[in-house]
């Protein structure tokens, strides 16, 4: 690693560890990491939701 390297700001990682410390991060970086959430929580509602479906549709086969 060269001298330059040190000199460069860290990259921060794309992604959110829950509970982790963001006294130190910028107000850019904290409307960033609410944009992951976000996003996050859509495909968990979106997996849910396909989840709830497979399992009514299960339900309504086996019912017959």
């Amino acid at each position: 690693m060269s001298a330059n390297d040190e000199d460069r700001p860290q990259k921060k990682p794309a992604s959110h560890e829950i509970g982790c410390d963001i006294s130190l991060l910028s107000a850019d970086e904290l409307t960033a990491r609410v944009a992951l959430l976000e996003k996050e929580i859509d495909r968990l509602k979106a997996e849910r939701t396909a989840k709830a479906a497979g399992r009514l549709a299960a339900e309504s086969l086996f019912k017959k």
